[in-house]
């Protein structure tokens, strides 16, 4: 039980070397784990701590971690080395707009999988029609619904060509907020219609395109939930529309649940058993690992969790870690990640996306 518990978190980790995280890997059986700069010196470093860490998780269990980071690029990048590309807005603003997306999921996914990150939070399926979102913005590919869940179809799959696994986000959809979740808890007062027509699309396109896994939002629809419950935490919002109405089968993943819209309503470590409850399959950033997982656990014991909900979320897990080769391939050679990185093939690249969004600005 403790070892499927384990399965659902995905914390931050201390530091930039293996001796400084392992131990956090093997005391919780850790299902994933995320990076931030901090612990992402240069490629090789990164690509020796993911080893490290991998090793950690296969000597108790053999199962691998999700090593993840949100690099979207434009103004939400984590790898200071990574070869850089405009935010998605520009992207699609391009005479090009296609190929340049296909281009930047390309090359990150690549050159993400050779440090040893295996998911990517990205890409952005929100279609911001708020000009005053404080949150999302040009993280988006734009306002037009289904222009926004075309460039997201065709992201996935250029993410998923390079064996990274994508995090479509944020469920059911943080485009139209005046409120940013970091700080606060939004309130979209879209009806289900509205929804339908706005901000499902993307979505849709992100299961069609058999995205990894979905990130929710900590924000409130009462359209769509009359109990005003954030997102993360609703059976109506993650099993009735998402599992439901849109048939998803993948893992589902909360936002940050250090987040005040995570918490502004509940505690830390009862936001995590209420996420899990409404069908989150794993959470992302605790605020305190040890207390969120004793949390999850009593409440797997006590019954609050079902066993069967528990099965649901690490059989989601697993099947997608296999999916995506994670079994297959836990390491990667560290020695050959600084010649990927920032190759003359992916600066190349970069230059050409840089022009044609330039021109077509």
């Amino acid at each position: 039980m403790r070892e499927k518990v384990g399965q659902l978190f995905m914390p931050t980790i201390p530091g930039s070397t293996p001796a400084q995280a392992a131990a956090l890997v093997e005391r919780y059986h850790l299902g994933g784990v995320i990076y931030f700069p901090v612990n992402l010196r240069t490629p090789r470093q990164t690509a020796e701590l993911s080893n490290g860490l991998q090793k950690a998780a296969m000597k108790h269990g053999g199962v691998p971690l999700v090593i993840s980071t949100d690099e979207e690029q434009g103004p939400v990048s984590r790898l200071p080395y990574i070869t850089r590309f405009p935010a998605n807005k520009s992207l699609a603003s391009g005479r090009h707009p296609d190929d340049n997306v296909r281009t930047a999921a390309r090359v990150t996914g690549e050159e993400l999988r050779a440090v040893g990150i295996n998911q990517d939070n990205a890409p952005d399926a929100d279609v911001n029609i708020n000009p005053n979102n404080p949150v999302i913005g040009v993280r988006s590919f734009g306002a037009d619904p289904e222009k926004v869940a075309h460039f997201v179809g065709v992201a996935i799959d250029a993410y998923r060509a390079t064996g990274v696994a994508v995090v479509a986000k944020h469920f059911p959809g943080h485009g139209d907020t005046a409120t940013d979740s970091h700080t606060g808890l939004p309130i979209i007062d879209h009806s289900r219609a509205t929804w339908e027509r706005v901000d499902a699309p993307p979505f849709k396109a992100a299961v069609e395109h058999d995205a990894d896994v979905i990130m929710t939002a900590h924000i409130v629809v009462p359209g769509l939930d009359k109990s005003r419950l954030p997102a993360t935490m609703s059976k109506t919002v993650l099993g009735g529309l998402l599992r439901g109405t849109l048939g998803y089968r993948g893992v589902i993943i909360t936002d940050s649940l250090q987040m005040a819209g995570a918490t502004i309503k509940f505690g830390p470590e009862e936001a995590a058993v209420r996420a899990v409850v409404a069908g989150a399959d794993m959470l992302l950033m605790p605020r305190n690992l040890g207390r969120a997982y004793n949390a999850v656990l009593a409440a797997v014991k006590s019954g609050r969790i079902s066993q069967s909900r528990l099965d649901d979320a690490v059989t989601h897990i697993l099947h997608m870690k296999y999916e995506r080769g994670m079994f297959r391939s836990p390491y990667v050679d560290a020695a050959k990640a600084s010649h990927v990185i920032g190759s003359k093939e992916h600066r190349e690249a970069a230059r050409k996306v840089a022009a044609d969004v330039r021109s077509g600005g």
